[in-house]
């Protein structure tokens, strides 16, 4: 059910149901969406893929219905540089599961944190990273799913997940693409934070990954508080410094369409924020 096939323009959406939502189930979730007038909605398994293959055909028929978008996001404790095996397995494995059943609800896409530097030289810990992602591209392969597998630049410095790294493996690797949070990157490279700098950024994506790479993006977005080591937790826009509308200005500017989900603290708030400025800048 799943695919790669993507709207014209950014649709905004909620990591998660959203707060207002009659209900907690992830249909409810979409309806909501729907009501609010955006239009995506990620559906999070930070905490483990609970969701069975009933559920998801209630998702699918829900979001088919409302025309929205979804995404997905792996449990949050993956990490494919462990020091255990079995640490590895596993989340490879989080990664697939993951993949199986956001493809039976009909995302386009899926992000994960792939993995921590565990004090590994940053060329090794990529070489473990992408071995192990082919692992699971291969996997994904045989069952003939199709769905976009996406590592996510990371906002603290002891994570695997720089702009390089992520890119570097979506050219490397077929079905592979970045999930870009501005936001993360923002916290860091301790203020990121400008027109030129959100442009420049999507100008190298289209370089290293072809001017298509522009026009399927799936983006994270919120306020964010950061420290020394990088991000320290996500802030309201209006609590924050991020520099939201010079971003949307760039990703207009540069012909950007795509997925862009809100993880604020107040969800559809700034989801609706960023929608609205969008469109005014439109």
């Amino acid at each position: 059910m799943g695919g790669r096939n993507q709207a014209k323009g950014i649709i905004f959406g909620t990591a998660g149901i959203p707060r207002s939502s009659t209900g907690p189930t992830s249909w409810a979730g979409i309806e909501k969406i729907k009501q609010l007038g955006l239009g995506c909605m990620e559906l999070e398994f930070v905490y483990g893929v609970r969701m069975n293959k009933q559920t998801a055909l209630m998702v699918y028929e829900t979001a088919q219905r409302h025309d929205i978008k979804l995404s997905a996001h792996c449990p949050y404790y993956i990490n494919l540089n462990s020091r255990n095996p079995g640490t590895i397995e596993s989340s490879r494995r989080q990664i697939i599961k993951t993949a199986q059943i956001a493809s039976q609800c009909g995302a386009t896409s899926i992000t994960f944190h792939a993995a921590f530097y565990m004090g590994d030289a940053r060329e090794k810990v990529y070489q473990v990273v992408r071995d192990n992602i082919i692992r699971v591209m291969e996997a994904l392969k045989e069952e003939d799913i199709n769905i976009w597998i996406r590592p996510e630049i990371s906002g603290k410095i002891s994570s695997f997940g720089t702009l390089d790294e992520i890119l570097e493996l979506s050219a490397e690797i077929p079905g592979v693409a970045p999930c870009i949070d501005f936001s993360h990157w923002y916290a860091r490279q301790t203020g990121f934070n400008s027109y030129p700098e959100f442009s420049g950024l999507l100008k190298k994506v289209g370089k290293k990954l072809g001017p298509s790479s522009l026009e399927s993006m799936h983006l994270h977005v919120s306020g964010i508080k950061y420290g020394k080591s990088g991000e320290t937790k996500h802030l309201n826009l209006m609590e924050s410094n991020f520099n939201y509308t010079e971003l949307l200005q760039a990703l207009i500017d540069n012909g950007c369409s795509g997925l862009l989900i809100c993880e604020s603290p107040n969800l559809e708030d700034d989801a609706l924020l960023l929608q609205e400025t969008y469109h005014k800048l439109s």
